[in-house]
């Protein structure tokens, strides 16, 4: 079984800053892209952040310059840290990785439960 668990989420001013963390847990043998998406009530989830294995990143349009995607291969572990946060950023994050559970064994998508993060004007 495989878990996605988020974490660093919260309320901080405009301006300021937040780092969250997921950590993949679980069966794993390998773990390939881990992206960032947020989604706000009655919307669709949006991709915010992606990072392949071997580290190649790209963003949305609206958070370049101000978030920044890092991954920790060897604690399965993906980190989104945002600058410069705008009240149109609250959202509630969520965390996902392509997984495959063995040798040979396809790659699968798994989702974190997500994180509240409120930017105040």
């Amino acid at each position: 079984q495989v878990q996605l668990v988020e974490s660093g989420g919260g309320l901080v001013q405009a301006g300021g800053s937040l780092t969250l963390s997921c950590v993949v847990s679980g069966s794993i043998f390998s773990v390939y892209v881990m992206t960032w998406y947020r989604q706000t009530p009655g919307n669709q989830r949006d991709l915010v952040a992606r990072i392949t294995g071997g580290g190649r990143t790209n963003y949305a349009d609206s958070v370049k310059g101000r978030f920044t995607i890092s991954r920790d291969n060897a604690m399965n572990t993906v980190y989104l840290q945002m600058n410069s946060l705008k009240p149109e950023d609250t959202a509630v994050y969520y965390c996902n990785a392509e997984i495959s559970a063995g040798s040979g064994s396809k790659f699968s998508n798994y989702w974190g439960q997500g994180t509240q993060v409120t930017v105040s004007s």
